[in-house]
């Protein structure tokens, strides 16, 4: 550590470039890696994402169609029932409107505000775990009897109702009056599945009217909620038996098919899917991932290892009198990339902080969300520290390793008369 800093007091100019490179750098991959990581990470109301499979969209075709012809969407209220209906591999399973409804909320005779609605079953509350500051989520009786219930966010019971204490109160919701069962707190847009700013029941949404291809297709998805994560290709095997037993009976009925690409889908592969009638390429997108990575390490790397380098040229005399002393070049290389990783990892810990502190402060622009709700539990995981910790060393390696090495191998005489 001595060696260290009186190095960095002797070359003060090219030690706070090498630094500032550094943290720079560390800087620009962790926002890469956060803009990925905040899609997949558990965070609330999402917090069991890794335990999560996901069923947005089914793709479906007929006989008379032709292989490559299929018609893909959300799912009826029949399908989910048929599909997902009692899945015994599985801790619960939610249907809810894939999308949300902009809808209109007051209380009688007074203004009316425009609120993100969305259709849930009640086992939403079990899957995603919004946090409910009064009262509770409306019940399985409650949905199936078609009653008009309603849980509301905190900031459209203050719009509403100037107060949060409004458990057991009506309001309109597009001039129809719901009774509010529960309060939550706000969510983040960055948890989609789970965002809105009320949920009501969807069978109290009209769901069961938007049906097509025979009432197969319609406007639910489902998300799986696994005991384990290792439950996964057990649940994907008896989804792969129903879906099969549900094709025998409607090619049958009706010559319709579902054709299932490799569904259902666990989070990072839900994110990545772009079209719904295509089989996600996952190792593609983690290539171009890897990519992106190796890029933004060894641009940087190329220059920082210039100012090593000079830095370690300075040091030619000591290394041979070392060498003479009887320490070899690995010893010599090792030494010397340690006390480089040090400053490397001083440097990834200013880069990791300035990197947090502008997610914090610019999270709406950065993730591309219009609310200020981004919370430490979304840009700080433990993953997060281990990639930091982990492209620290790999920038290390390649802008330390070379120098050194070379720096180790001069020879003695060269290293004492300083000629090298």
């Amino acid at each position: 550590m001595k060696q260290i800093l009186n190095e960095l007091r002797q070359q003060p100019l090219v030690s706070l470039i090498s630094i500032v490179g550094t943290a720079l750098s560390i800087f620009l991959i962790m926002l890469v890696v956060m803009l990925q990581q905040v899609k997949v990470a558990d965070f609330a109301p999402e917090s069991n994402r890794s335990r999560m499979l996901h069923w947005k969209f089914a793709s479906i075709r007929h006989t008379s169609w032709g292989e490559d012809a299929s018609s893909n969407g959300p799912m009826s209220s029949s399908t989910i029932k048929a599909l997902f209906g009692d899945l015994e591999s599985a801790e619960a399973v939610t249907a809810y409107k894939s999308f949300c409804d902009v809808s209109s909320a007051a209380l009688p005779g007074e203004t009316p505000i425009a609120v993100k609605m969305k259709a849930t079953d009640a086992n939403f509350f079990r899957v995603f775990d919004l946090d409910f500051i009064a009262g509770e989520p409306f019940s399985q009786a409650s949905f199936e009897s078609s009653l008009p219930e309603i849980v509301i966010s905190e900031s459209v019971a203050r719009s509403v109702f100037k107060t949060t204490d409004v458990v057991g109160r009506e309001m309109l919701l597009d001039l129809v009056p719901f009774k509010v069962t529960g309060v939550v707190k706000d969510v983040s847009r960055l948890a989609d599945k789970a965002y809105a700013e009320v949920w009501v029941p969807y069978t109290t949404a009209g769901v069961d009217r938007n049906n097509w291809n025979n009432g197969h297709m319609g406007l639910l998805s489902a998300t799986i909620l696994a005991r384990h994560k290792n439950d996964f290709p057990e649940i994907r095997h008896e989804l792969d038996r129903r879906l099969a037993q549900i094709n025998t009976t409607m090619k049958a009925a009706d010559g319709f098919e579902f054709i299932s690409h490799e569904r259902p889908y666990d989070q990072e592969t839900d994110v990545a899917t772009l079209y719904a009638n295509l089989n996600p390429d996952m190792a593609k997108v983690r290539r171009s991932s890897l990519i992106v990575y190796a890029i933004l390490l060894i641009v940087p790397a190329i220059n920082l290892s210039s100012m090593t380098r000079s830095r370690m040229r300075r040091r030619i005399a000591e290394i041979g009198v070392r060498r003479a002393f009887g320490a070899t070049v690995s010893r010599i290389t090792l030494t010397l990339i340690y006390e480089n990783l040090i400053v490397t990892l001083v440097a990834g810990a200013v880069g990791l902080l300035l990197c947090v502190v502008f997610s914090w402060l610019c999270g709406s622009y950065l993730f591309s969300v219009s609310d200020s709700r981004i919370s430490a539990e979304m840009i700080l995981q433990w993953s997060t520290f281990g990639l930091a910790m982990m492209f620290c060393f790999i920038l290390n390696l390649l802008c330390s390793a070379l120098p050194a090495w070379k720096s180790a191998r001069t020879g003695i005489v060269e290293s004492l008369s300083g000629t090298r």
